[in-house]
């Protein structure tokens, strides 16, 4: 069955039940503290219905939205990377014993979880999470142990939000890969498709059926017009050659008079990936924790090797992430490091944006 089908809205509450009666930890997009993150769900009745996401550089807010609408909000701060590479996680722990010492690796058990609501970009940034932990030499046994087993059910974006542009970085706003059902929201109902195996096994237990002509054509339509209506765009045309070429800009300069090095832009980026490890030691001796954190090359300290720091400034560190995002990335893995969800315009608090800045550099080319 590879077909869309027709899926009343009531019947989400029957799909967080059967995927909580074949064990998942069900998640989807849970409203707190102003904004939206993934959390555990249990009805429905948990997602942010009715409500609508006000976004732009420097500036977030939940405002009432159409009644009824369960998927109006675009996305929030928190995206799927915590579930799978966490902020923080024990690796080792070291216990003195009495003669000697015993090393135990840490096991992160969990049960699996299903993800409804999940954007297209944000498919896209764990499709290169999956790049960085799973598809190179060395996997990740932490990253892999949570990501083998999940389910994920992606929403079609009918609106954006003012600071999307993933229409230039070619990640949605459709969801076309990494789902198990894709969903568009129509006023009434929505249009469901599998995109694998356990997604047509799911149509048929949720007993759908065919979706009409006028409904498939009515989603095709919203998602269109949310292309059309993107709020931002990026000139990505040989964007690394002209990052690797300006990195004298006077630019770089003049955005580091801004920035304020606070790696907000790298903790809600649902790409970035680096990390440190400390050793915790309990005060008594006895027992040492080593952990992996999540990092920022924002941070003084990240670039601090054996006595030299290589980015001591931050238009140093600024340049950077910019130029390892949108450039280095494509030559470390193949693909850009960005999925253009705009999360790092809206949380950076001084409204610095990033498509703003490299268009600045476009256009300053050759000049420097």
């Amino acid at each position: 069955m590879n077909e869309a089908t027709r899926m009343p809205k009531a019947a989400l509450d029957n799909l967080i039940a059967i995927l909580g009666r074949e064990g998942y930890r069900v998640m989807g997009p849970v409203a707190r503290d102003g904004t939206v993150a993934f959390d555990e769900i249990r009805s429905a009745a948990d997602l942010p219905v009715g409500i609508r996401d006000a976004q732009e550089a420097g500036r977030y807010r939940l405002a009432p939205g159409i009644d009824g609408e369960i998927f109006g909000v675009v996305n929030g701060a928190g995206s799927l990377k915590p579930h799978f590479f966490a902020p923080a996680e024990p690796l080792l722990e070291i216990r003195r014993e009495r003669r000697g010492f015993k090393a135990n690796e840490i096991a992160s058990a969990a049960p699996p979880h299903a993800f409804i609501g999940v954007r297209a970009c944000d498919l896209a940034a764990l499709a290169i999470q999956d790049r960085i932990f799973l598809h190179d030499r060395f996997r990740d046994a932490h990253y892999e142990l949570r990501r083998k087993d999940a389910f994920f059910v992606a929403v079609d974006c009918t609106r954006s939000a003012p600071t999307c542009f993933c229409v230039s970085m070619k990640t949605g706003p459709r969801a076309t890969a990494g789902f198990d059902l894709a969903l568009t929201e129509l006023p009434g109902g929505f249009v469901a498709r599998p995109g694998s195996p356990a997604g047509e096994a799911m149509i048929v237990k949720l007993g759908l059926s065919a979706a009409g002509g006028a409904d498939e054509a009515a989603a095709r339509a919203l998602i269109d017009e949310c292309a059309r209506g993107m709020g931002r765009r990026m000139d990505t045309a040989d964007l690394p050659r002209l990052l690797y070429d300006e990195a004298e800009n006077p630019r770089w300069r003049e955005v580091a008079a801004r920035c304020l090095s606070c790696a907000n832009c790298t903790m809600v980026c649902p790409t970035c990936f680096c990390h440190t490890v400390i050793d915790q030691t309990e005060i008594d001796g006895n027992m040492s924790r080593r952990v992996r954190k999540w990092d920022s090359c924002f941070s003084l300290e990240h670039a601090h090797i054996h006595g030299i720091n290589l980015r001591p400034k931050i238009h140093d560190r600024y340049r950077q992430w910019l130029t390892h995002k949108l450039a280095s990335w494509i030559d470390q893995f193949g693909s850009s490091g960005c999925v253009g969800c705009g999360r790092c315009i809206t949380w950076c608090p001084a409204g610095i944006d990033l498509t703003e800045e490299v268009a600045a550099i476009r256009a300053s080319a050759g000049k420097g």
